[in-house]
């Protein structure tokens, strides 16, 4: 009877910032099927989902691939992520994905994920000497060498296994502070994004254990200085603006995004502390008012100029949601202005 590793991942009901969660499940003779991975439980009164008189939570998996380095053990694994149900089958309130209003996939995201990768020996990014700052940035974006690229060997690392999960990675760059990188990925449909975000998200902290380095999601953890935050540009497109063929359906869509309540909404579920990111310094707009503009890097949303290039049709990128936002709420809240567009 042959044996097959899943591992049941998940976010957790922690606050501001949701933490992945997973454990093992062994299986006999496993078809790698998601149709097949049966609803779990664990105990929700220790990650903050439940009280600990009631504490039964559910896992209801909803995407999978293969487990690249548990496979090299010999045995076959996977990488299960799961939605959080309550005891009685129904989305628990920290559950992002299930608010997510595309069930026809019309929605296409790629998100740019960014990160810092801090040593765990002196708790600063990688690159950064044992006693203040390294020269200023300017020569770590997309850089190569000993000098200015710190961290490439995880990097290389997460990347391959991205690729060897089946994940749709579309990219990898060091950026511009030492020690911070990013990775692209994409997929048609909003769950499948936010999907794969996380599972990549999760081999990355994995494989930051053999190294005893761990990823700093916060956006702006060099605090008030003049060094880039971290972000998480999310480009998105549907049917209206894959096909549009004029100005006016962008500007009708972007101007759903202008009212102050909306901007409020937007800013709420892009990621913890995002003030101090979007200052309307290092290529980002201020947090409380909107802007938009063709190839503008410093506006809240770029009209990316490829899609000008094709008459007008093609996506846009919301470059608020910082790197610690949940990819579910973030598309969630994007799906929803978009459809409230008058066009």
């Amino acid at each position: 009877m042959a044996k097959a590793k899943l591992e049941y991942i998940w976010l957790d009901g922690y606050q501001p910032m949701q933490s992945l969660r997973s454990k093992t499940k062994i299986e006999n003779d496993f078809s790698g099927k998601l149709e097949d991975c049966e609803i779990w439980s664990f105990d929700g009164s220790s990650t903050e989902q439940a009280p600990g008189g009631s504490s039964d939570c559910q896992l209801k998996p909803v995407f999978i691939c293969p487990d690249p380095e548990r496979s090299k053990l010999g045995t076959p694994a996977y990488l299960v992520m799961c939605e959080v149900l309550d005891a009685y089958g129904m989305p628990h309130r920290s559950n992002g994905r299930a608010t997510i209003e595309d069930d026809d996939n019309d929605f296409w995201f790629g998100f740019e994920q960014e990160y810092f990768l801090y040593a765990g020996s002196t708790n600063k990014p990688l690159g950064f000497p044992e006693r203040g700052y390294p020269g200023p940035q300017g020569p770590y974006y997309c850089s190569v060498g000993a000098r200015n690229a710190f961290g490439r060997s995880i990097v290389e690392e997460h990347l391959e296994q991205c690729l060897q999960a089946g994940l749709n990675v579309e990219g990898i760059n060091a950026e511009v502070a030492t020690g911070q990188w990013e990775f692209q990925i994409f997929a048609k449909g909003a769950k499948e994004a936010g999907d794969q975000i996380w599972i990549a998200r999760y081999l990355l902290e994995r494989i930051g254990e053999e190294y005893d380095v761990w990823v700093n999601w916060h956006c702006k953890p060099l605090g008030d200085t003049d060094w880039n935050g971290s972000g998480m540009h999310a480009n998105f497109s549907n049917t209206a603006l894959r096909t549009a063929g004029k100005k006016e359906v962008y500007d009708a869509i972007c101007q759903a995004f202008a009212p102050e309540e909306i901007i409020m909404a937007h800013i709420d579920v892009y990621g913890p502390d995002n003030h101090l990111r979007l200052t309307g310094k290092h290529e980002t707009a201020p947090w409380n008012k909107f802007s938009y503009g063709v190839s503008d890097r410093g506006a809240s949303i770029r009209i990316p100029i490829g899609a000008v290039q094709r008459g007008w049709k093609g996506w846009l990128e919301d470059r608020r949601p910082n790197s610690a936002a949940d990819p579910y709420k973030v598309a969630a809240r994007i799906i929803k202005t978009v459809k409230s567009a008058e066009i």
